[in-house]
């Protein structure tokens, strides 16, 4: 993934790529920026990963709370159980859209994007709708998860014609697979991904990549209409016209990142972190645009939404990764940390996500990223 989107930094350099061009003279304020964001987010620096848990703590409700009081006392299986909610979570969290809202039932707050996301999902399994263990809502079996149907997915996210949610059949077909998958391999619940990545452990150490491969070819059969080689499903994997095969896998990365602190509560030490990449998607991404670190070539941002293989989303995803991992150093510099206390978990966390969201809403009013890309609800 890195050695694509190094490619595709060395292309800019040169100003050859296609569509964008990587102005240079922008680092040092981007780097300013997410490090001021940091600061606000975080005064005492204590950054925690980018993950799905911190969407479920939005108002400052302890809604994980609740659910681990009712979870198993047990260390494997309160991994588990966390492992199932958090990788359901996140196959359901690609881009809602501008419009869509979420109304929770037990506090009455009104949620939208990635926290509503969040706290829908883990309404919905609390439900007990995945689960045939009676008391034991949190454990998402396989075969509710292979039949649940879009239906089902569309009252639990209080979708309607009013209030319309962007790749609902994707998402809905996404966790389908997912139970297809688990069948297939005979796990019988979603949590038991688990037992797939510490079999990778080295004693009680377990590396990042790791946990990310574990997960590619766990659920690489469940990504629909992707390119392919050898018969095997590349995911999120897009064909440049002169980059060549460009490899993202941003939910799967999400999702890793999503694992790392379950696992870490059951006592494993997860390392080697920065082994995976920074996120490839709009928030950090149209922080890079706003901020004027990316810009096109033409001179303007196209107006129309773009497909997801286009070769400018292409482009933009690949400079993304490529100037996180420049941004890195430069923003634990400002900071004070070294890459063991603030990895690139954290920066994205402290950081360049909730800085892009931020700037969004001051420079649109609607929030909305500087480039829109077409969703089917499986890869933003």
């Amino acid at each position: 993934m890195r050695g694509a989107a190094d490619r595709a930094h060395a292309a800019a350099r040169a100003g050859t790529l296609l569509h964008l061009l990587l102005d240079e003279t922008k680092f040092e304020a981007v780097a300013s920026a997410i490090a001021d964001e940091t600061r606000r987010n975080y005064p005492d620096l204590r950054v925690p990963y980018h993950s799905r848990w911190r969407h479920f703590e939005t108002g400052r409700i302890d809604r994980l709370g609740a659910v681990a009081a009712r979870l198993p006392r047990d260390p494997a299986e309160r991994c588990r159980a966390k492992i199932g909610l958090a990788t359901l979570s996140v196959l359901l969290d690609a881009g809602a859209g501008p419009t869509w809202r979420y109304r929770e039932p037990s506090t009455a707050q009104i949620h939208a994007r990635s926290e509503g996301l969040a706290i829908a999902s883990l309404d919905f399994v609390m439900s007990g709708a995945l689960s045939r263990t009676d008391g034991q809502p949190w454990r998402i079996e396989t075969a509710p998860l292979a039949f649940v149907e879009d239906a089902e997915i569309a009252k639990a996210f209080q979708v309607g014609p009013d209030n319309p949610m962007v790749g609902l059949e994707g998402r809905a077909r996404l966790i389908r697979s997912a139970g297809d998958v688990l069948w297939n391999v005979g796990l019988g619940q979603l949590g038991a991904v688990r037992d797939r990545i510490v079999e990778r452990a080295q004693g009680k150490t377990i590396a990042a990549p790791a946990i990310l491969e574990t997960l590619l070819r766990l659920f690489n059969a469940i990504w629909p209409g992707r390119l392919k080689a050898d018969g095997l499903n590349l995911g999120d994997t897009w064909r440049h016209p002169t980059l060549g095969l460009v490899p993202f896998q941003k939910l799967s990365q999400w999702l890793s990142y999503s694992l790392v602190e379950p696992l870490e509560e059951e006592g494993f030490e997860v390392v080697e972190l920065d082994g995976l990449t920074g996120l490839p998607e709009y928030r950090n991404g149209g922080l890079l645009i706003d901020l004027g670190l990316i810009r096109p070539k033409a001179g303007a941002w196209p107006d129309e939404a773009l497909a997801v293989d286009h070769p400018l989303v292409v482009e933009w995803r690949a400079l993304t990764v490529a100037a996180l991992d420049r941004l890195a150093p430069m923003v634990r510099e400002r900071l004070g940390l070294d890459a063991r206390r603030f990895p690139l978990a954290a920066m994205l966390q402290g950081g360049s996500w909730s800085a892009g969201r931020r700037i969004a809403r001051e420079m649109r009013a609607d929030g909305a990223p500087p480039l829109r890309v077409v969703s089917d609800g499986t890869v933003f």
